[in-house]
């Protein structure tokens, strides 16, 4: 029997598995290629995984080897799919962090059930193959082999390997460097190489917390506690306000002032725009922690974590948060949610960050008739909020967390206050009509606040969290923009998320600064009079003339007045047209070392060695 034969069953199983793979790749996943490099290691990178797998069938007894191949299939086809789910609404990729979020998945059914198609059974069709070819004896694995053959096997997977690497750092210097970039990693490496790179990643970062030390902390803390340049015309303006904080759930800046068959989608906004600060070049900076990573950003001025949320990660590290800050000014602190107290881990995680209270979806009235999607909706939520707010000491700094602009986008036909939008793509068309009752439950907020007495001794921040609608249904936004396509620059665009700042008794302004949810902390901190010299941030005052405009997203893409720098290409920010990569080239540093003097802070846990007083 030659040795073709005798590894037949293998190499057929590798094969459908490598052909799928790749099929997926193209399908599923958008991953550009800019040259024939990354185009052969797209194509050739699940087969030096695929060999060292596949491996271990000879291990086994011939009796058991058709079923272990079977399993092997199965086992790499769900992971696969599982990715492919992950991606339709995150256009990300699965990492071990986020494995262990399980308290979530209770509450993601609808999101879970809109993103699964009955046609998927084909991404398992290789597998249904595999199980009928393997009962004939042509492809029977039950064959003797030698230790010598499972070796040359071995070794054959560690030259492709190697291989492998050498093109990939060869098209991309220092890989496994941007442990940030996810995308990257999955075109160079691949999906299972990936994956157990980040499980390395994540025996490594699970480490640092016990390494570090007082030296490291002083190191990277030193550089951080800075006198954070202020306006000196609004430093102070709101000294003494309560302070209410608002997250609007999944919303995008695009749909300000856009209109559907001529009726406004969000008229609230716009005149909120209108008569506060309307930042217009604000970015969401969010990870996979999605809502969580906003607030983690906009409390701490601290980037969110490449991989899993902070929140569930690393909620007892030491932080110097809002809430904290805010405290020792006098002031009570408090969070309302209308959804289960344990999801994103915020039960435990608001405590670190010293909320005085938590009035999760135990304090309200949720029925079947006033809940959707992940909870309380948003009107009946701020109505039953308010007695709790009036009740609340003053000055107080409280914080709301809406819920029904959440994706699957799913709205009762008598909350819908305009039109679905007419495009062939479902999420699209209903994103509007939750977004326009998101705008409708704020104005009547606003009216709760007025008539309370709270609204002219208030300052109210609203910001975005982050993205309603994922790349994956671009063809559809380019519709709603009014383009044939939609480049990556425009895709970057549509990370900004709305930022406003009501100030009782001044008229506000457009402001134009490029800025992120980063750089929250230090101006909202400068607007009450609060110095931040001592205090250890990344954001920068929004208001000041020497506002950093580097704005730094998650996966390290960036933005500033000059440049837009994602998926390795460079564009001019006026133009929207790539420019010379080397134009790019210092900020790309700056951005990357500040993500990773974050992560540092983090994962080693460094507020710890020099909490702020």
């Amino acid at each position: 029997m030659n040795g073709k034969t005798k590894h037949a069953a293998i190499f057929l199983a590798i094969f459908l598995l490598w052909m799928k793979t790749y099929i997926v790749y193209k399908v599923s996943f958008t991953l550009p290629m800019d040259n024939f490099l990354q185009q052969f290691l797209l194509f050739f990178n699940p087969l030096s995984f695929l060999v060292f797998y596949f491996s271990m069938v000879y291990y086994f007894s011939p009796s058991k080897r058709r079923r272990v191949i079977l399993w092997l299939s199965f086992i790499y086809s769900f992971i696969l799919y599982a990715n492919i789910v992950y991606y339709r609404f995150f256009s990300d990729f699965i990492t071990v962090p986020v494995l262990f979020q399980t308290k979530n998945a209770g509450d993601m059914g609808n999101s879970i059930y809109e993103l699964v198609n009955l046609t998927d059974v084909f991404f398992f069709m290789d597998v249904f193959i595999l199980a009928y070819l393997l009962k004939q004896p042509r492809w029977s694995p039950d064959v003797s082999i030698v230790r010598k053959d499972r070796r040359k096997l071995f070794l054959a997977g560690l030259a492709i390997l190697a291989v492998h690497i050498s093109l990939a750092e060869a098209n991309r210097p220092q890989l496994l460097t941007r442990t940030f970039d996810r995308e990257i990693l999955v075109k160079s490496l691949g999906t299972f190489n990936y994956h157990l790179y980040d499980i390395m990643l994540q025996s490594k970062s699970s480490m640092q917390k016990a390494l570090a030390s007082n030296i490291d902390a002083e190191k990277v803390l030193q550089k951080l506690k800075k006198d954070t340049a202020k306006n000196q015309e609004l430093f102070g303006i709101a000294k003494g306000k309560n302070v209410i904080v608002i997250s609007l759930e999944s919303t995008q800046n695009f749909v300000l002032n856009y209109k559907i068959n001529g009726k406004e989608v969000t008229p609230f906004f716009n005149k909120l725009a209108k008569s506060s600060y309307y930042f217009n070049h604000f970015y969401h900076q969010t990870g996979q922690g999605k809502t969580s990573d906003a607030e983690f950003l906009v409390e701490n001025s601290l980037y969110p974590l490449p991989r899993g949320a902070v929140f569930q990660t690393n909620p007892l590290n030491e932080y110097n948060a809002m809430p904290e800050i805010l405290k020792t000014n006098g002031y009570f602190s408090a969070v309302f949610h209308g959804n289960n107290k344990s999801f994103w881990n915020r039960d435990v995680m608001y405590k670190t960050m010293g909320y005085d209270q938590f009035f999760s979806e135990e304090f309200y009235n949720v029925t079947a008739e006033n809940s959707i999607n992940y909870g309380l909706k948003d009107i009946p939520f701020f109505e039953q909020s308010m007695p709790y707010l009036e009740d609340l000491p003053q000055p107080f700094y409280a914080k709301f967390i809406t819920l029904t602009n959440h994706h699957p986008f799913i709205l009762d036909p008598e909350d819908q206050w305009i039109d679905p939008y007419s495009v062939d793509d479902g999420t699209v068309s209903r994103y509007f009509t939750t977004v326009r009752y998101e705008d409708e439950a704020l104005r009547q907020f606003f009216d709760h606040l007025k008539k309370s007495g709270l609204y002219d001794k208030s300052v109210v921040v609203v910001y975005g969290d982050h993205y309603g609608i994922s790349e994956r249904h671009e063809d559809a936004m380019a519709q709603v923009l009014g383009k044939e396509s939609l480049t990556p620059f425009d895709h970057i665009q549509l990370q900004q998320v709305p930022l406003f700042i009501h100030i009782p008794g001044k008229k506000g302004r457009t402001v134009e600064s490029i800025g992120g949810q980063i750089d929250v902390k230090p101006t909202l901190l400068h607007l009450l009079g609060i110095e931040t010299k001592d205090d250890v941030h990344f954001g920068t005052d929004l208001f000041s003339e020497d506002h950093n405009d580097l704005t730094v997203l998650r996966n390290g893409a960036f933005i500033n007045k000059d440049f837009v720098y994602t998926n390795e290409t460079c564009y001019s920010n006026t133009f929207g047209i790539p420019v010379d990569i080397k134009k790019c080239e210092p900020y790309i540093d700056e951005a990357k070392d500040e993500l990773d003097e974050s992560d540092r802070i983090v994962y080693g846990d460094l507020l710890r060695f020099l909490k702020v007083k």
